[in-house]
């Protein structure tokens, strides 16, 4: 499979965006937690301001005949509007500082006296805010006192001698001394403080989920690169700082990670049966784009898991720089492949088997030599690839793709290749360049393993499933303990070899991608213990290999239909 360039990134959906919500939720909380607490400290640190009210109401002569009301209740509601301006004139505020005798000045009193009309009416209501409550009460008062005075002395000069004005303010509400502040607002403090809080928080994630190139989710892959994604593996916590096949990769631990990796491994074996049926791959490299990603772990844990099938597996170390294939089987690393090229062992002489799985075998790299990259692209070493895809399946650890050439070199040998990439560590940017040194050399990418998938948290695979479905006691949609997840380890005869090439086994026309006979015949056997040499082998029903027509030539070599296993 040939990379040309990543596929364009389209626009995030909703489904993303919730994605990133979910992914840095707790730097948003933080955020808004620090805003709404900054907003409540200055609440704290504020001086309180108390409001008080104080109304006139504008009345005209003449009102107490109903004759003339409507007419001076007009009138009224105009010079309202008028008086409005005087109420706020400093001849107002000189009225009152000489009349409540106070040491300040007529500006002192701006921004903290409001004068407003009430809409359709000819009332006039002064406002006064200061930090004591009394003298704001004590303001209002006097500032709707001299405004009456101030209108009464203006329309005095404009009237006939020994005449009343025509209109006049008189107090309508004398204001009352405030209890509570209003300002500042606790509740409008705080929202302004959290909605702050939660718009920084959103801009914090999505500005970090620009930023950060780490690979998260296989969708991301597949929508990036345009490579499928064939196995995403759970992170376990026993594989913390060791590298090692885990005791349980057929599926028979009891806790949910142990369950949750297995079927991971068994998923992934299935997918590259599938990669091509007519002409399957015998020898797969497994590299990553750069160390520490878990390929040799990976690569171990897929032996295991195909040999468990019934399947012939050989591993070979192809890292010849740092070797650790026989660290993560606990074999000999001193010989294998670097003794096969130089011709001072043959390979049955340095091919080791491994004790828990009979199907596997192991070649170790052997001595270090002085040039990898030489050894690994002879020819001898595509001729000792060759022999042993006669023998098994074969699966070759390699150094990384992005420091040195190696596994460039040996992919054009190689039927395909796989990278693992590490979940949240591995960049979008090192995948990529990787994926293009393969692309240079036109190796064939088969796929990418992610590893190290959450189990919880915002980037899960929906492993919970597993650990739900065989962690119960008993109950609807659990297995129960002691029957049917231990019955497989009583019926040893029916355990058919998985066959890769062959494809999967047909039992009345549903296609079964696992070993499921075993498991099937176990969920029919009682609970109790049963003798081995008591239980039959589980019948395969299988099809028969189709027979060529006349005068078709009969299929021979790598690319031959090998027919259904049967069992029996």
């Amino acid at each position: 499979m040939a990379l040309d360039a990543p596929a364009e990134e389209r626009g995030l959906s909703l489904a993303d965006y919730l994605t990133v919500i979910r992914s840095y939720w707790l730097g948003i909380l933080l955020f808004t937690a620090v805003a709404t607490a900054g907003a409540f400290g200055w609440y704290l640190v504020q001086p309180r301001v108390y409001a008080a009210d104080s109304t006139g109401l504008v009345v005209t002569a003449g009102a107490e005949n109903l004759n003339f009301s409507l007419a001076g209740d007009t009138l009224a509601k105009s010079k309202a509007k008028s008086y409005k301006s005087v109420g706020e004139s400093v001849l107002v505020a000189d009225r009152v500082i000489k009349a409540l005798g106070l040491d300040v000045s007529a500006q002192s009193f701006d921004g903290r006296v409001t004068v407003a009309v009430l809409p359709d009416t000819a009332e006039i209501k002064v406002t006064v805010r200061s930090s004591d409550p009394r003298e704001a009460q004590t303001v209002a008062d006097a500032w709707v006192t001299a405004l009456a005075a101030q209108v009464y002395s203006m329309e005095k000069a404009n009237t006939t001698a020994g005449m009343e004005p025509a209109s006049k303010v008189v107090a309508l509400a004398k204001a009352t001394v405030p209890t509570a502040p209003v300002s500042p607002n606790l509740r409008l403090a705080l929202g302004i403080g959290a909605a702050g809080g939660l718009l920084a928080g959103f801009a914090y994630a999505f500005v970090r989920n620009h930023l950060d190139r780490r690979i998260r989710a296989g969708g991301e892959i597949e929508r990036r690169f345009r490579v499928p994604v064939v196995g995403t593996l759970p992170l376990d916590k026993r594989l913390s700082g060791a590298t090692r096949v885990l005791d349980d990769v057929a599926g028979s631990g009891s806790n949910r990670g142990a369950h949750a990796m297995a079927e991971a491994l068994r998923e992934l074996r299935t997918n590259l049966s599938f990669v091509d049926v007519d002409n399957p791959p015998r020898i797969l490299l497994v590299t990553s784009s750069l160390p520490s990603e878990g390929k040799s772990t990976v690569i171990g844990n897929l032996a295991a898991t195909i040999a468990a099938a019934g399947e012939e597996v050989i591993v070979v170390d192809g890292d010849l720089r740092r070797p650790t294939v026989h660290k993560v089987f606990d074999i000999v690393g001193d010989v294998g492949v670097t003794d096969v090229l130089t011709g001072r062992a043959a390979i049955d002489e340095v091919l080791q088997s491994w004790g828990p799985m009979p199907h596997l075998r192991i070649l170790a790299a052997g001595r270090i030599p002085p040039n990898p990259s030489e050894l690994l692209g002879s020819r001898a070493m595509g001729h000792l690839l060759e022999s042993l895809s006669q023998r098994a399946v074969v699966l070759v650890d390699t150094p990384p793709l992005l420091p040195v050439t190696d596994a460039a070199v040996l992919s054009r040998v190689a039927d395909g290749t796989l990278v693992v990439a590490r979940a949240r560590k591995t960049t979008t940017d090192s995948l990529d360049r990787a994926l293009r040194n393969l692309a240079r050399v036109r190796g064939r990418m088969l796929g990418v393993i992610l590893n190290c998938v959450a189990t919880k948290g915002p980037d899960n695979y929906s492993y919970g499933y597993y650990g739900t479905y065989t962690s119960g006691r008993g109950g609807k949609g659990k297995a129960r303990r002691g029957t049917a997840a231990s019955a497989p380890a009583r019926v040893t005869p029916a355990a058919p070899a998985f066959d890769h090439a062959a494809g999967p086994e047909t039992i009345e026309g549903i296609v079964a991608t696992e070993p499921v006979l075993a498991r099937a015949a176990a969920q029919l056997m009682p609970a109790e213990p049963v003798p081995t040499q008591q239980v039959q082998a589980w019948p395969v029903l299988t099809e028969p290999a189709p027979q060529p027509m006349p005068g078709e030539p009969v299929p021979t070599g790598r690319t031959a239909y090998r027919g259904r296993r049967s069992a029996g």
